[in-house]
């Protein structure tokens, strides 16, 4: 088997989160052996108070242990804040004849910091217990859980909970001799029931499996991960979904005048291709929401080379692809009642014979001809591919695209939020809405007509960087750019370049690929009307 072609299609799926109903004092579970640890919650002091709030189960957990949980949480230093976690080891008795009041009991408490008790909060409290209990084989827990909470209320924190305890469990995939070891306990949530709790739960993980794939695809090493064994993995995740899947290689991109594609995908031995992806819910309807993903599977720069430094993230250039394909899974597994189409345009970015030049003239989908300024701008002209073909052929009712595009993003915006532009008030409202609920924050930028000029060329029709560096503003250019190719669609751009990466573990994101964005689009989905 070639390295090409290692790998599998499964999807890895975060470990397992059930409901239990009964509390800390009347749960079987914490006697019958199958519980390693119960993690138990604590709020910071009120304003004049210096004493850490116990919240719903851990009084009753210090009674049933016999242990003054308040005491060990002020000896460990902890604040209450969210994302703090301490874990209490208990002893063992010395002989038989002696008896510890916490005989028979799970061997670790562990008390979980939650702050102000916002989803915000109870995502970075799930985080900070995942990563206190890593290789244990079952925790229990009552972090989130309140009894003032109505059914709904119960819910959203639940999310919160879960959310935050799956996106930290991730573990990334390393390729070694001896299998990885590494797991994530099953969570328990303990006083929790009902149809909504539950509802809650499974959005939360569909969410979570979602941002597991992209995390996987992306910190896949770009010596496997080329344009055809992502549409191979994509053609195979569609296909077990349900879904309709059309893959174009080379000669049909040629036929149909990709000329971005094929130029950005020319210098390399892996040639690209175009793959797309439908989910149609039962009975139609809805409205048809299209999903267009950069996916660079390397980018050197090309002939404008990047330095070696800016190089070695670039296997997660095609994390946008890995998000929109995730995108469609998610909506097709949680049933959405709008049709949802993701189209991936991968390429690798190489230096060859056949590489294509500054100062190039390309003719892309559709025969708009563009002014190559920067091979390392590849994403946007593989991009403009797929969005007019999107335009002209899919009759998107939505149209957006997501893409590691611009280092002037990261810049102007830091790590936590990608840029946000679109062509309808709403639609940029409502993706920044979802984005504030999943903790996947986007800032709306504009759309700066004065602008327009950077991508005027006088040797054809578009150019596709400025000329004038004065003119700066490097990913309102992109996205300007982006525009002349969405015809009169409703159309959004999120530049993900800033939250797609991380460079080391925080909260609910992981080092590596974050898989940053498709929480947000399935939430932006289901709330869509």
């Amino acid at each position: 088997m070639s390295p090409r072609s290692t790998g599998t299609a499964a999807l890895r799926t975060p470990p397992l989160v059930t409901l239990h109903g009964a509390t800390v004092v009347d749960s079987p579970l914490l006697t019958d052996g199958s519980v390693d640890a119960v993690a138990v919650q604590v709020a910071p002091p009120r304003p004049g108070d210096d004493a850490l709030q116990p919240r719903s189960g851990t009084p009753q957990a210090a009674a049933r242990y016999g242990v003054d949980l308040a005491e060990l949480a002020e000896r460990a230093g902890l604040t209450g804040a969210a994302g703090e976690a301490f874990t209490v080891h208990l002893p063992l008795p010395v002989g038989s004849s002696v008896a510890l009041p916490w005989a028979g009991l799970p061997p670790r408490l562990v008390l979980v910091g939650v702050g102000d008790e916002s989803p915000t909060a109870l995502r970075r409290a799930g985080a900070a217990l995942a990563r206190a209990t890593r290789d244990l084989g079952r925790v229990a827990t009552t972090v989130g859980a309140q009894t003032h909470h109505d059914a709904a209320g119960a819910a959203r924190a639940a999310r919160a909970v879960v959310e935050g305890y799956l996106l930290a469990a991730y573990t990334t995939p390393r390729v070694t001799a001896e299998p990885p070891t590494a797991r994530a306990a099953e969570l328990v949530l303990l006083g929790r029931d009902g149809d909504e709790v539950a509802t809650a739960v499974e959005a939360a993980r569909t969410g979570a499996t979602a941002t597991w794939l992209v995390r996987d695809l992306a910190n896949t090493p770009s010596n496997v991960k080329d344009p055809a064994w992502l549409a191979d993995r994509a053609r195979r995740l569609g296909t077990d979904a349900g879904l309709e899947v059309q893959v174009l290689g080379p000669r049909e991109l040629a036929a149909g005048g990709f000329g971005g594609i094929l130029a950005v995908g020319g210098g390399s031995a892996s040639p690209p291709r175009l793959v797309r992806l439908t989910y149609t819910p039962e009975g139609g309807g809805g409205r048809h929401v299209v999903v267009v993903g950069k996916g660079i599977t390397y980018d050197t720069g090309g002939l404008s080379i990047k330095p070696r430094e800016a190089m070695v993230p670039m296997k997660t250039d095609m994390a946008g692809a890995a998000v929109a394909l995730a995108t469609v899974l998610g909506a097709a597994r949680s049933r959405v009642p709008h049709r949802v189409t993701a189209v991936l345009p991968l390429a690798e970015n190489h230096v060859g014979a056949a590489s294509y030049r500054p100062g190039d003239v390309l003719t892309l989908h559709g025969g708009t001809t563009v002014e190559i300024a920067n091979t390392d701008a590849e994403g946007r002209l593989v991009l403009a591919d797929a969005l007019a073909w999107a335009d002209a052929t899919l009759e998107p009712d939505v149209l957006l695209d997501v893409a590691t595009l611009t280092g002037a993003a990261s810049l102007g915006l830091g790590k936590q939020h990608a840029a946000l532009y679109g062509t309808d008030d709403a639609l940029v409202a409502a993706l920044a809405a979802a984005g504030e609920r999943t903790g996947e924050l986007a800032w709306p930028m504009p759309l700066v007509a004065d602008y327009a000029e950077a991508v005027h060329s006088s040797v054809a029709d578009l150019r596709h960087v400025p000329q004038d560096r004065t003119i700066g503003g490097g990913s309102i250019t992109a996205a300007l750019f982006l525009q002349r190719f969405v015809g009169e669609r409703t159309w959004a751009h999120l530049d993900i370049a800033g939250p797609a990466r991380a460079t080391a573990d925080k909260h609910e994101v992981t080092e590596g690929a974050t898989g940053y964005g498709a929480r947000l689009l399935l939430e932006y989905l289901d709330a869509l009307v």
